[in-house]
């Protein structure tokens, strides 16, 4: 019987660790030749830092881990019974692989060559706004957070006198 992918989940953060662990749990076991490769979905991602490109290794799949196996009660407990893993994903019936167009997509991706690139932020903390578009269009202020996967600024702007904060696309305001 050939084997199959499974997708495993744990806890966050603990992906390595527990591949690291299913691997020595494997090579210290009989059952060794009923596990594949066991794989970390991550991919290489450029990002424009200080005008600067640089490269970082995200996980796609945050938690899970995929290892090719041939399921059976010893292989279950083996991988089940480590710290840091929660189980197989699956139905209430048990583990499911995955389809072959699905590890195809996935092992895929992670050898693509194209990476993404994450735009630079074009404004600083701190620094002199005005806001171009919205209900304070014409007023100015400070940016006083910048959240860049959102797109959004937190800018103080001084209404009445005080200082008052408000969220704001980065298209909604311009350097002065």
């Amino acid at each position: 019987m050939p084997m199959r992918w499974y997708v495993v989940h744990t806890y966050s953060g603990h992906e390595n660790k527990v591949r690291e662990n299913i691997q020595k749990m494997i090579n210290a076991s009989s059952i060794r030749d009923h596990f594949g490769q066991i794989v970390v979905p991550t991919e290489e991602v450029a990002e424009m830092k200080k005008g600067k490109k640089t490269i970082t290794t995200k996980k796609f799949f945050p938690s899970y881990i995929m290892i090719e196996m041939n399921m059976s009660d010893e292989a279950f407990h083996l991988v089940t019974d480590l710290p840091g893993v929660t189980g197989f994903v699956g139905t209430s019936s048990g583990p499911q692989p995955l389809t072959k167009p699905e590890v195809e997509r996935i092992l895929g991706r992670m050898d693509k060559e194209k990476q993404t690139i994450i735009p630079e932020i074009p404004f600083t903390l701190g620094e002199h706004i005005r806001i171009k578009d919205g209900p304070f269009s014409d007023f100015t202020g400070v940016i006083d957070e910048i959240n860049a996967e959102r797109g959004k600024l937190r800018v103080l702007v001084s209404i009445f006198g005080r200082e008052t904060p408000v969220e704001l696309d980065f298209l909604q305001v311009e350097n002065i």
